[in-house]
């Protein structure tokens, strides 16, 4: 009878032991199976974000190339503009896209205008600025009337202009005439060298001999 209880007994505790095995590999075996049954969760915890691309803002925009490729003007040709457009002491004369700042330093040194370069180009500018400090060094007087900006000429304020000086590109002097003729002042003399404001007639033609070359000047006075 002992004999037989104590086979009873480990018959049970196998059959226990052997249960709960079964099910520990029941749950270890679910565990996996759930771990890699939906391969959108695996790779949304594996995935990770793009990097969010930086917002363009007015500061990173590139800076506008020039409306013309910088060619200098003869003295002469400077001179001659100047003249037809009888600039003196009361002018205010605004050059678009002054270069090395030559016709707004004759303007203010031979005719006493006051004289403002507008240019785009930094380099130019910095030109512009040695070469008015020499200038000014012989004629301290004019120190207040030159004036270099750095600006896309589109958008100066022309304001108080009374002359107008271009040496632009044929496709630059039609933007001029549709988008700063009709914000100058009455009365106000542009000047071109070399070319026109498209259709619109001038009101004189000269023209100047340099070496072998026969450069011509435009004059306008807006009646608008």
């Amino acid at each position: 009878m002992a004999t037989l209880l104590r086979l009873i007994l480990r018959f049970v505790l196998i059959a226990a032991l052997t249960s709960s095995t079964l099910l520990a590999c029941n749950s270890l075996m679910f565990n996996n199976l759930s771990s890699t049954s939906d391969p959108l969760a695996s790779q949304t915890d594996k995935k990770t974000l793009p990097p969010i691309s930086p917002i363009a803002t007015k500061d990173s925009e590139p800076e506008r190339i020039p409306d013309a490729p910088y060619v200098q003007t003869p003295p002469e040709v400077v001179l001659k503009m100047l003249e037809m457009a009888k600039v003196n002491k009361n002018d205010v004369v605004y050059d678009l896209g002054s270069g090395d700042g030559r016709i707004v330093i004759t303007a203010a040194q031979k005719f006493g205008a006051k004289a403002i370069g507008i240019e785009i180009d930094p380099e130019l500018i910095r030109e512009s600025d040695r070469e008015s400090k020499a200038v000014i060094a012989q004629t301290p007087e004019i120190r207040d009337r030159i004036k270099f900006i750095k600006q896309d000429l589109f958008k100066a304020d022309l304001s108080d202009a009374t002359v107008i000086t271009l040496y632009l590109l044929p496709q630059a002097n039609l933007r001029v005439r549709s988008e700063i003729l009709p914000r100058l002042k009455r009365g106000t003399r542009v000047v071109s060298h070399e070319y026109e404001l498209g259709d619109l007639p001038p009101d004189q033609i000269e023209k100047v001999k340099v070496g072998n070359y026969e450069h011509r000047i435009y004059l306008w006075i807006l009646d608008n």
